[in-house]
């Protein structure tokens, strides 16, 4: 095996900013994985560099939300600044993930993954598809054809929330097969009028957080 400059090797693993870096570094240095006299690092290393720095840092963008959820998520861990939102843990610079996953950790703390999306384009959906936690039950209803009474029911009764995309490509006579429900049905209808996948999902977690 060869090596590989430190410097570089811990901006790959997402400490590139220099306090970021000097943390990492000191923690490498206090396991006794290199020393302050040395530049570079033996390949066979990398593993357990890799796993002692998530084990010790939570890299955190300045967003509350992302770190809020990382000090829930990795309460051991220590929170660690980064400049670049790219490098953060929770939502690596992308709105629409840091939304997904704001929602994925309230739906957690309720039991919930069954979740039904009223509207959106084709590609959006696929979007969604690629971003959904894995624990996640989805069934995407594609807002521009004909939906039965019925079949609107069935998922009401199904799903622990339903999102109605009122921004996106939406038939309001699909819409109000939803958002006419009455009962416990209509405590997991989420109606929103904002544009975007991070805003679909913001509102769905807003909507867990009123409801305690």
């Amino acid at each position: 095996m060869g090596d590989r400059d430190i410097a570089e090797l811990l901006a790959e693993l997402g400490f590139a900013d220099t306090a970021a870096m000097q943390a990492a570094r000191g923690a490498l240095e206090q396991a006794g994985l290199t020393s302050s006299r040395k530049t570079r690092v033996s390949e066979e290393k990398i593993p357990r560099i890799a796993a002692l720095l998530d084990q010790t840092f939570a890299r955190c963008c300045p967003s509350p939300a992302c770190r809020g959820a990382l000090a829930r998520l990795k309460p051991a861990a220590q929170l660690l600044a980064v400049a670049d939102p790219r490098n953060c843990e929770h939502c690596g610079g992308s709105d629409n993930l840091k939304a997904v996953r704001l929602l994925a950790e309230a739906c957690r703390r309720r039991g919930i993954s069954r979740i039904v999306v009223v509207g959106g384009s084709p590609s959006v959906r696929e979007e969604i598809l690629a971003l959904k936690p894995q624990e996640w039950e989805l069934r995407l209803v594609d807002g521009t054809e004909r939906r039965t009474l019925d079949r609107a029911r069935a998922d009401l009764d199904w799903a622990h929330l339903v999102l109605i995309w009122g921004s996106s490509e939406l038939d309001h006579k699909v819409s109000k097969l939803y958002t006419d429900a009455t009962g416990p049905a209509r405590r997991k209808v989420v109606h929103t009028a904002r544009r975007g996948v991070a805003a679909l999902f913001t509102a769905g977690a807003e909507h867990l957080a009123r409801q305690g």
